[in-house]
């Protein structure tokens, strides 16, 4: 079966990627960073100061919803993913270094499609006399689209990110833990599955409750944890960093230098390759993180808003770009093993997994190499399936949970937990493909609503609510 849909499900994603996913995002993007005033510079430090100034956003944790601190955290948790690792250093290896600049591209446009989608979840969100909160796409496309287009586009949505993230991501993220953990450890791959399913289970069990305790620890310690590790590298390989930069700029315009072919195919290369990946590790545009942000417990939208760009930043700009300059100042300079083109000896050897575990070995040793990155990657990739486990449940519950709540989440936690564990025994190229097409259907509702909502969101940005 994986054989016969792979090749269909792979050039679904070429068509969907080259030439519709491309220009929806950096449109959304640039339509809201023209219509908010550049509102990712211009409230940045605001977003900071709600975030870290504000004391009324740290008190105590409600029996509904989140603290802005551990929605921020929850979406964190979704961004900072195996899109960091494996999806970047995959961006690198098929599209150069040069893919990494239109991945800042991406995730600069993005912080403003952040920005839209965060104070629409807030804007548009449904709080219930018990104090349970429901938001997330479903609720503002509903809102811009009345009637019976508006519940068939949300409809979509929900099917499509309860499959792209509830399932098929959850396979991406347990198959790059075991992946990494056979190599740096030599754990078979089901032992593995079997831990992460219990584990899970654990946590899922408790609600959005013990998800919020678990992810506010969780992300500041892994993101430090990557931070040292990264750091240490470009410390050693210091002298390599104007290079670094030099090639990023580069091969984002003049990419069949390194990878060959035509300048047409290669740009093409760079720029789609930096737009997937930059999807899948920042998610803007995407609608999976307003699902947290909906939840936190905050009063005004441009509140949670300006601390949602927060997310992109700390996801493409600092996690991302380290994990990059890694991987670019060790393998592509002139020592490297990639510094002299693609050759078939090398491309036998690297693949986008192992290619960060040997720019870290190439420092640490090739051992400490591959454990610090399967550690690092079982951190992150964990942290992304308990926030995706949330947003798939909350379109659940949109879909089958008004008769019967507890029997629907029931089943969809024994689902997700199969995928779970059936992620970590498959193959990783064809997840990828499988879990990139339903990303890419699920931008497409979310973008329609975004731009039908610009008044809403423009309002917002303006402080006039």
């Amino acid at each position: 079966m994986e054989a016969i849909l792979f090749p269909f499900v792979a050039k679904f994603n070429e068509y969907l990627s080259n030439y519709i996913l491309v220009f929806l995002l950096v449109g959304v993007g640039l339509w809201y960073t023209i219509k908010t005033k550049f509102v990712q510079i211009r409230c940045f430090n605001e977003g900071l100061k709600n975030l870290f100034g504000e004391i009324n956003i740290f008190y105590k944790t409600k029996d509904q919803g989140m603290t802005s601190f551990q929605a921020l955290a929850t979406a964190v948790a979704a961004q900072v993913g195996t899109g960091n690792i494996v999806g970047a250093s995959g961006a690198i290896l098929i599209g150069g270094p040069g893919a990494i600049f239109w991945m800042w591209i991406i995730a600069f446009l993005g912080m403003a499609t952040i920005y839209a989608e965060a104070t629409l979840a807030i804007k548009t969100r449904i709080i219930e006399e018990d104090g349970n909160i429901k938001g997330g796409p479903v609720y503002y496309i509903t809102t811009a689209f009345k009637g019976l287009f508006g519940k068939i586009l949300a409809a979509f949505f929900a099917v499509a990110i309860i499959l792209a993230l509830g399932f098929m991501g959850c396979m991406v993220q347990s198959n790059s833990i075991a992946y990494c953990m056979e190599t740096a450890f030599g754990i078979k791959p089901w032992i593995m599955g079997i831990f992460l399913v219990i584990t899970c289970a654990i946590i899922f069990i408790g609600g959005i409750k013990r998800l919020a305790l678990v992810v506010e620890k969780l992300v500041p310690f892994m993101a430090a944890l990557f931070i040292i590790g990264g750091l240490a590298i470009l410390a050693v390989r210091i002298k390599y960093i104007p290079e670094t930069f030099f090639m990023i700029f580069k091969y984002a315009f003049m990419p069949q230098a390194i990878l060959g072919g035509s300048f047409g195919y290669a740009i093409m290369q760079a720029i789609s390759q930096g737009a997937k990946r930059g999807l899948f590790s920042n998610e803007a545009g995407m609608g999976s993180t307003p699902h947290a942000h909906a939840l936190a417990n905050v009063k005004n939208p441009h509140t949670q808003g300006t601390v949602a760009m927060l997310g992109v930043f700390i996801d493409t700009f600092v996690i991302l770009t380290l994990n990059a300059l890694v991987v670019i100042s060790t393998l592509y300079t002139h020592d490297g093993i990639l510094s002299n083109g693609y050759t078939e000896e090398v491309m036998g050897i690297l693949n986008k997994t192992n290619l960060v575990q040997t720019a870290f070995g190439s420092v640490f040793g090739n051992s400490i190499g591959a454990i610090f990155v399967a550690v690092c990657l079982f951190f992150f990739a964990f942290s992304t399936i308990l926030s995706w486990n949330l947003f798939g449940k909350i379109n659940v519950l949109y879909l089958f949970g008004k008769r019967n709540q507890k029997i629907t989440e029931l089943v969809y936690m024994i689902t997700a937990l199969g995928f779970i564990m059936l992620g970590s025994l498959i193959s990783s190229d064809f997840v990828w493909e499988l879990t990139d097409m339903f990303n890419n259907l699920m931008v497409i509702p979310n973008a329609i609503a975004l731009f039908a909502l610009t008044g809403v969101v423009v309002q917002l940005a303006a402080k006039k609510e």
